[in-house]
C-alpha cells in the first residue's frame, strides 16, 4: 500500500483497463482513493478513448493512474508490471471477449483468455511467495460459460460452454479455483451476465442496435443487419457490475459469485425498446443476415445472483429500460455530432470549388 494524504492507499492492477469494464472500474477505484495501474497493449493508434477523461500525464506529481505496456500473451512483461505495481488487488478483465469472433480466431482467444489468465495467476503466485505480500485476485468470468445449461443459472449450475470464448473462460475459471486451493491464494471468480453501457464496443449486439437507431434517426443509416433475434439475455449496467467486482475483493472470503439482474429479455425486445425511444419502428429497418448466427447458439441466459445479494449486499441499480434509454440517448448524441461533421465536410468541399 502507498501513503496518500497520511492514509494508506491501496494499489490495484487492471488488465483490460481500456475496455468498457476497465474504464468503469478505474473510475470507481480512483474515487475510493486507490492508485490504479492498468495494462494496455501497444498499438500504432490510440486505443485509450474510454479512459481519456481520467488519464494522467506521466509527468504529473502524485498521479494515481499509471499505464503499463504489456500483454496477456507475454508472461515476462506481466511479471515486470506486477513487480512495479505492487498491487493489493488484481482485476483480470483482459480478454478477446467477442463470442462470434472466437469461432474465427479460436487459438488466439484461448491464448488470451485461458492461458493469459494462467500466466497472470502464476505471476501473482511467485510475487506472493517471494514478497510475503497479501494480494487478492479477481477473475472475470462470463455467463457464456453456462451456454446451453437450463436457466436460471447460479454458482451451482454445471457449465455447458458453446463457443471457443466460453470454453476459454471455463478454463480460466478452473485455473483460478485450482490456484486458490493449491496455494491458498485469495482468488475470486465473478460470473457476470451480460452487462452493457454507452461504452460497449460497437460490434456487440446491444451497442450495434443503439448505434444504428441513432444513425437511422438522423438520416445517416438505412438498414441494420442482425442475426438471432430470439436469444434471451440477462442484461445489466456495467457501472453497477464493476461495484460487484470490488465488493468481491473486499469480502472476507474468496469464492465464486454470479452477478445478474434476474430478468431476461430477447434481442427482439431490446430492439423494440431501443427504437421506440426514438419513435421508430424497428421492423422497417432490420434485416436478418445468416452470417451473424453462431455455429452453436446460446438461447437463454438468466442469472440467479442470490449469493452475491446476500453475501456482498450487492444489487443492480439500473433497470432494463433505464439501461436501453441511457445507451440510446448517448448514441443519438453521437449520431448528431457525426451528422454535423458530415455536413460540414460537404460545406468545406463546396467552398473549395469557389
Amino acid at each position: 500500500m502507498e501513503v496518500l494524504g497520511g492514509e494508506l492507499s491501496k494499489s490495484a492492477l487492471i488488465t483490460g483497463i481500456t475496455g468498457q469494464d476497465g474504464s468503469y472500474l478505474s473510475e470507481l477505484l480512483l474515487s475510493k482513493g486507490y492508485t490504479v495501474h492498468g495494462i494496455v497493449r501497444r498499438s500504432s493508434s490510440f486505443n485509450t478513448a474510454r479512459i481519456d477523461h481520467i488519464y494522467q500525464d506521466p509527468h504529473e506529481a502524485g498521479r494515481r493512474l499509471v499505464l503499463h505496456y504489456a500483454d496477456l500473451s507475454d508472461s515476462t512483461g506481466l511479471r515486470r508490471v506486477v513487480e512495479a505495481a505492487l498491487p493489493d488487488e488484481i482485476y483480470n478483465l483482459g480478454a478477446q471477449s467477442h463470442v462470434k469472433v472466437s469461432f474465427e480466431n479460436p487459438e488466439y482467444t484461448a491464448d488470451a483468455d485461458a492461458m493469459g489468465t494462467l500466466r497472470l495467476l502464476d505471476c501473482m503466485r511467485d510475487h506472493v511467495h517471494h514478497t510475503g505480500r497479501q494480494v487478492r485476485f479477481y477473475q472475470a468470468g462470463s455467463s457464456e460459460m453456462f451456454g446451453a445449461a437450463k436457466p436460471p443459472q447460479s454458482e451451482a449450475t454445471p457449465f455447458y460452454p458453446r463457443s471457443p470464448y466460453a470454453v476459454s473462460k471455463v478454463a480460466a475459471h478452473w485455473y483460478g479455483i485450482n490456484y486458490r486451493e493449491a496455494y491458498g491464494l485469495f482468488i475470486t471468480n465473478g460470473i457476470l451476465f451480460n452487462h452493457e453501457s454507452p461504452r460497449r464496443g460497437e460490434t456487440f449486439v446491444t451497442r450495434k442496435i443503439t448505434r444504428a437507431a441513432g444513425r437511422i434517426k438522423v438520416g445517416l443509416q438505412k438498414k441494420l443487419f442482425l442475426g438471432n433475434l430470439e436469444a434471451r439475455r440477462d442484461w445489466g449496467f456495467a457501472g453497477d457490475y464493476v461495484e460487484a467486482m470490488w465488493r468481491m475483493l473486499q469480502h472476507h472470503q474468496s469464492g465464486d459469485f454470479v452477478i445478474a439482474t434476474g430478468e431476461a429479455f430477447s434481442v427482439r425486445e431490446f430492439l423494440e425498446e431501443a427504437f421506440s425511444c426514438l419513435d421508430l419502428h424497428w421492423e422497417k429497418y432490420v434485416e436478418i443476415d445468416p452470417a451473424y448466427f453462431r455455429p452453436t447458439e446460446v438461447d437463454y441466459l438468466l442469472g440467479d445472483s442470490t449469493k452475491a445479494r446476500t453475501a456482498l449486499n450487492w444489487e443492480p441499480k439500473t433497470s432494463f429500460k433505464q439501461l436501453v434509454r441511457m445507451m440510446v440517448d448517448s448514441d443519438l448524441r453521437l449520431a448528431e455530432n457525426e451528422r454535423l461533421i458530415h455536413e460540414n465536410k460537404f460545406v468545406a468541399a463546396d467552398l473549395s470549388r469557389v
